[in-house]
């Protein structure tokens, strides 16, 4: 069932951007963007015509081909990507939404409810919310009432299942929207008493930081430039779910660095099995795009950031920090690094990961 969803997802996508570029689509054009057999193409246009989703719009005549269309070319959820992360006792949702104010109408909800969240944190369009697994009893229901809550998190295999509870619009987007989020593997509803229940699945997969340092040199270059280009890499390949790029401000007052000595850290969410390979690729693009024979890379799974590891981020803030120092932390708090000096850095971004943006921006300010 999960293949089937998203299947249906990618070439609804593919058949939608046809009717928005051209007008119409045809058997022949589903079958060479999405890399199918003819008859697998035919098959779900024939499919979606019955479902109501896709029309006829000419039929075929001679050599010309049948011409079809999405019936709607505007998107039919608000929800781009819903996906999660689990260190195995606790899960960080990333909820990415099409617009700003439905990602604060959720976390203002979702945080009032309280259930099973630890944290709510909305940046833009994102809402990242920290749950521990387990259920836990919210009320849902008109004001002063939460009007939409998470009750319940699990971890089944490879799958994270949340329980959410709700009414009015947010029951719409459970029921009608949540299905045609990138990530989302499987919906199951129940209605009772004018609340609707539903239990939305998602793949388990891991958190990675990667921070990046000593990428440019005086001659140009800039570090936050190719830790995004970093980012942009990985997620092409679908090796990843991009999640977040971040600066932070180290030493301003160390005499070797080429500027304002920033250092950046990317976050991405990763299947366990393929960490090795996201990292074999992180090396790999780094090393061929530096401009500095220094660059530094520092990996780091889990969703906490340790005391004793928070405290090497205040330290290569404040201090100067040498490269052993770097690599005794980074074994102690399972941290992997590679390249040269720029390794402190890197490891510094880690460690100074899920602050508040006003402190990693500012050295000055006290770490909590």
């Amino acid at each position: 069932m999960p293949g089937v969803i998203e299947h249906r997802r990618e070439y609804l996508r593919l058949m939608r951007q046809f009717t928005q570029d051209a007008g119409f689509f045809t058997v022949t054009d589903i079958q060479k963007a999405a890399g199918i057999p003819r008859s697998t193409a035919q098959d779900w246009i024939t499919r979606l015509v019955r479902e109501g989703c896709v029309l006829l719009k000419k039929e075929k005549s001679g050599r010309t081909a049948a011409r079809y269309a999405a019936i709607s070319a505007i998107p039919k959820s608000t929800c781009r990507r819903i996906f999660t992360t689990t260190d195995g006792e606790h899960v960080e949702i990333f909820h990415d939404c099409m617009s700003g104010a439905c990602a604060a109408f959720c976390a203002f909800h979702h945080a009032r409810a309280g259930g099973v969240l630890t944290d709510v944190k909305r940046d833009g369009t994102l809402l990242r919310e920290c749950a521990r697994i387990g259920d836990a009893t919210i009320s849902i229901g008109l004001p002063p009432h939460s009007a939409v809550g998470i009750c319940g998190v699990g971890l089944t295999n490879d799958q994270i299942v949340q329980r959410i509870r709700c009414i009015g619009g947010p029951a719409y987007s459970l029921t009608d929207m949540m299905s045609r989020a990138e990530g989302v593997t499987r919906v199951e509803l129940v209605q009772k008493d004018g609340i609707v229940e539903g239990n939305v699945w998602t793949h388990a997969y891991a958190a990675l930081t990667i921070g990046v340092d000593d990428t440019d040199s005086k001659d140009g270059g800039a570090t936050f430039a190719l830790a995004l280009a970093l980012l942009t890499r990985l997620s092409a390949g679908r090796v990843v779910l991009p999640v977040s790029h971040q600066i932070v401000m180290l030493n301003e007052t160390l005499r070797n660095k080429t500027a304002g000595n920033s250092a950046s850290y990317i976050e991405v969410a990763v299947l366990p099995n393929r960490i090795d390979r996201v990292m074999c690729i992180s090396r790999e693009f780094v090393e061929s795009e530096a401009l500095s024979p220094e660059w530094g890379l520092a990996f780091r799974k889990g969703m906490t950031i340790p005391a004793g590891l928070r405290e090497y981020g205040r330290r290569v803030r404040s201090e100067v920090v040498d490269r052993a120092e770097a690599e005794e932390t980074a074994g102690r708090f399972g941290a992997v690094l590679y390249g040269g000096n720029g390794v402190i850095g890197a490891l510094g971004a880690v460690a100074l990961a899920r602050l508040p943006h006003e402190i990693q921006m500012d050295p000055g300010r006290r770490i909590e």
